[in-house]
């Protein structure tokens, strides 16, 4: 690999967060809200998955951190 042309600024925090909206920039409207669409699916799936394995988890809807066996953990 020709070390010259590895841009090692994308390997920090801060260059990886602006390749990411370069990137998100790029996209078309019709491609962001399909992205967004397939985010919420993947959020609703690990919500389920971890309810389903009696795993604590965050209630999409209230915010609050769920024990499995139905109560409300405090943060």
């Amino acid at each position: 690999m020709d070390e010259d042309r590895i841009d090692w600024n994308l390997g920090t925090f801060a260059g990886s967060r602006r390749e990411q909206l370069r990137e998100w920039c790029g996209l078309t409207f019709r491609q962001r809200m399909c992205a967004l669409e397939e985010l919420g699916e993947l959020a609703r799936f690990s919500f389920e998955e971890k309810r389903r394995q009696g795993q604590p988890y965050f209630d999409p809807y209230t915010g609050q951190l769920i024990h499995p066996n139905g109560s409300q953990i405090s943060t």
